[in-house]
């Protein structure tokens, strides 16, 4: 009898754990578009040269194509209009470049909006991003929701005191929770409170009782879209998110749609009680690869697919922006989305050259770390700068330590490491650890560490030994390289830390959650049930443990291919 009431017990907990199932509509098809981080920016009079690069020279740091943006929002609202099957557009946030500071770019946006909304009879759901709106800048969170009132906050059921937050239904099944996961002092930092969760807690308990299913859009992740996102990207992501999607998937909640990341990404989670929670992170609309989702939900299933804007009005463009050449706006014509890449690589290099200096880094001639750093700095820059292959190459470089560059089409090593950052970007990161790839970014990571060892020890650690012998400062540099010739060219830690940053490369260039990131297909709300809870974690279980096995694999692989000869 104990037993018997114990198995009752433990069923009853796994049922009030798992979200109430209720009767829906019979055979309604939800289906929207959403797109993030609009990154809107006023067409400048002309074009500006920021890099002697031969095409994408006016490439700025944050690899944003800031003058054609107007015309590609253009673009995602003509398409969202043509297509018949698309009853609604989500936008979750970042509408406004500068839209802290200047609230008639925000009107231009709502103005495009208004436009869609009138010809087509689609209604549009904002919510704020970082970019957009706080209480200390010129845009306040009033300011946002008068100018955007037309879209979302005209037919919000529920409004949140203080910031941005509002909830709205779409079609007959389901509740939109617009979020504000913004910190209203800080600009990219999340700003999730626990008077936020509670609000969130009640209006999914609300749109439950109300019979329907609740979707929750806002501007931060929800989960990692980055190996160690938290450590990493840690401004991108919400707090203790691991207890925020146990709380939202407990819920009820089973879809998030977010940005802020630019990434194109679906990420899981399985909370203790299972109950899958999803995170479509979309890219930036206005950055490579210009994608926006279209999503078609069902009782029983949750389709998306990625959609790109390839083309959009040049004449328009060069009417409005002088200083494009022909083979620009030929680029552009034949292909928008691989102009778009070319854009995002070179704008990150010129990024990632104009940190890599002492003076962005803060570090003075008088500091006693300067010469270490320097050298490490100017050794960067030079081998990433190198050609890989031929006469005074990386790859001649490589040699002189025994280290040997993988045969591949990449031209230098800013064309490699920008390749991997657009993988990041595009989503569907496929990249395993034995490709050429990410072989050609440890090799050269490894002539880097060598070449800087030697020049470090010249300036640094060893210039007192080098004028002890009478040598010059060429001295240990011939020693490491002769070192290198007898030993190999990675010393035995090296190949440690090697293999143990190994798991963190495979998450990085290869996707392993085992849910794609552009196209897929999802469980729908009405699939909800004690056995879907107990699938989910078994299912969870297994994917965790599959994901261990790999870390262990790629380690004792990456051991193997360095300590056998």
């Amino acid at each position: 009898m104990k037993k018997l009431l114990g198995i009752l017990l433990v069923c009853c907990l796994v049922l009030t754990a798992c979200p109430v199932c209720f009767a829906q509509g019979a055979g309604e098809t939800l289906t929207f578009a959403v797109a993030s981080d609009l990154h809107y920016n006023p067409p400048g009079e002309e074009l500006v040269r920021l890099s002697d690069d031969p095409v994408y020279w006016y490439a700025n740091r944050r690899a944003a194509m800031e003058e054609e943006s107007g015309f590609i929002i253009d673009e995602f609202l003509r398409q969202c209009a043509a297509d018949d099957a698309i009853q609604y557009v989500l936008l979750s946030g970042d509408l406004a470049d500068d839209g802290r500071f200047y609230q008639e770019d925000h009107e231009a946006v709502a103005e495009k909006l208004r436009d869609f909304e009138a010809r087509t009879g689609k209604d549009v759901f904002v919510i704020n991003g970082n970019h957009d709106a706080a209480d200390n800048c010129a845009t306040t969170y009033d300011d946002f929701k008068r100018v955007y009132a037309e879209f979302g906050y005209d037919k919000a059921l529920e409004t949140m005191e203080g910031n941005c937050s509002y909830t709205a239904d779409l079609g007959e099944n389901y509740r939109l929770i617009a979020l504000d996961s913004n910190n209203p002092d800080k600009s990219t930092e999340d700003g999730m409170t626990a008077a936020k969760l509670s609000w969130v807690k009640r209006q999914a308990e609300q749109a439950r009782a109300d019979g329907r299913w609740p979707i929750v859009m806002m501007h931060h992740n929800l989960l990692d879209h980055l190996p160690l996102q938290r450590l990493l990207s840690h401004d991108f992501i919400v707090r203790f998110h691991y207890t925020t999607a146990t709380l939202f998937a407990d819920w009820g909640i089973r879809l998030v749609l977010s940005g802020h990341e630019h990434c194109s990404d679906a990420a899981v989670y399985t909370s203790p009680s299972g109950n899958v929670i999803h995170d479509l992170a979309t890219t930036s609309l206005t950055m490579y690869p210009l994608q926006y989702r279209v999503l078609s939900l069902t009782d029983d299933l949750i389709r998306y697919e990625a959609r790109t804007v390839d083309a959009i009005d040049t004449a328009a463009l060069t009417e409005t922006v002088s200083g494009y050449t022909e083979e620009q706006i030929a680029l552009m014509n034949a292909g928008l989305n691989d102009y778009a890449k070319g854009f995002l690589k070179q704008g990150v290099k010129y990024r990632l050259e104009l940190s890599l200096s002492m003076e962005k880094m803060g570090i003075k001639e008088t500091d006693i770390y300067y010469g270490l750093v320097k050298t490490a700095v100017d050794g960067l820059t030079g081998l990433m700068n190198l050609p890989l292959y031929g006469e005074d190459s990386a790859a001649a470089l490589a040699k002189e330590y025994n280290i040997t560059l993988p045969e591949t089409d990449y031209k230098t090593g800013w064309d490699l490491a920008t390749e991997l950052v657009s993988h990041h970007y595009a989503g569907g990161e496929a990249l395993t650890v034995d490709s050429d790839e990410v072989t050609l970014l440890l090799r050269l990571a490894a002539v880097l560490l060598r070449s800087d060892l030697s020049g470090v020890s010249d300036k640094v650690f060893l210039k007192a030994a080098n004028n002890l012998i009478g040598g010059d400062e060429g001295v240990t540099t011939r020693l490491t390289k002769l070192c290198a010739s007898v030993f190999g060219g990675v010393k035995p830690g090296e190949y440690f830390l090697v293999a143990l940053l190994s798991p963190l490369l495979y998450e990085f260039a290869f996707d392993a959650d085992g849910v794609d990131d552009n196209n897929g297909v999802l469980e729908g709300y009405g699939t909800d049930s004690a056995l879907n809870n107990v699938n989910h974690l078994s299912l969870s279980l297994r994917h965790l443990l599959d994901r261990l096995m790999a870390y262990w694999r790629e380690f004792v692989s990456v051991l193997v291919r360095l300590f056998v000869k």
